[in-house]
């Protein structure tokens, strides 16, 4: 998808995401669980279903959200690098490569980001189920405790930011602190950017698939990063 080529505005919820210990898994199997640098697609399109009170087994809400929400993600730079941390559990009936439960315990690795935040922009396509107004108030006010990546990741600070108008994504993020960092949009930008792909899009009603898309990665330099 290119970046918009008129001066037609689009309206954005901002979101920021923040806490001590965030999980964002990719292609991953029971004995050991990574986390992408960013939040994923299905990760972040879970953690709206929790706000808006979609159930996890509504596999329809959860296809028409997905088809009506569009997003971008800035990992914001701060004077805190992430730092990646291994944690380890024990996992019972854990699936075999053949699908089935291995009746013996396995131990699981789990990584985790630490002194993570990103800035996440949301859009809505005209016909979408849920508004920009609706998504923002359940935002406010989740009907499921929304969390980072897992339940062990709480957030450290309110969801939603602000709402802007811009005309594209790499406008919208010029506008919001810090200014700066890696952003990863589907978008085609106006800078010089590397494509990145990433298995995170849910086949939904297949367990624990995914479909794999590419997002634009480029740097934004900004003024106003932490000291």
């Amino acid at each position: 998808m290119m970046a918009s080529e008129t001066n037609e505005m689009r309206h954005f919820l901002v979101l920021k995401l923040s806490g001590v210990l965030q999980a964002w898994g990719g292609h991953t199997y029971e004995d050991f669980r990574h986390t992408e640098l960013i939040p994923t697609r299905s990760a972040l399109l879970g953690l709206l279903a929790a706000c808006l009170g979609v159930d996890r087994k509504d596999t329809n809400g959860l296809q028409v959200l997905s088809a009506t929400v569009r997003m971008a993600v800035r990992a914001d730079q701060t004077k805190h690098r992430p730092q990646r941390i291994t944690d380890f559990h024990t996992v019972m009936e854990a699936r075999k490569v053949d699908g089935k439960p291995n009746k013996f315990p396995v131990v699981s690795h789990r990584e985790y980001l630490c002194d993570a935040q990103y800035t996440v922009l949301l859009e809505v396509s005209d016909n979408a189920k849920w508004s920009l107004k609706q998504i923002r108030q359940a935002l406010e006010s989740p009907v499921y405790t929304p969390f980072l990546g897992r339940r062990s990741c709480p957030i450290s600070r309110p969801l939603f930011e602000t709402e802007i108008e811009a005309v594209d994504f790499e406008s919208a993020f010029a506008l919001i602190d810090p200014g700066a960092g890696a952003i990863y949009s589907e978008e085609s930008p106006s800078v010089e950017s590397t494509l990145y792909r990433l298995r995170d899009v849910p086949l939904y009603g297949r367990k624990r698939q995914f479909a794999s898309r590419e997002l634009h990665l480029y740097q934004q330099e900004g003024d106003h990063v932490p000291e």
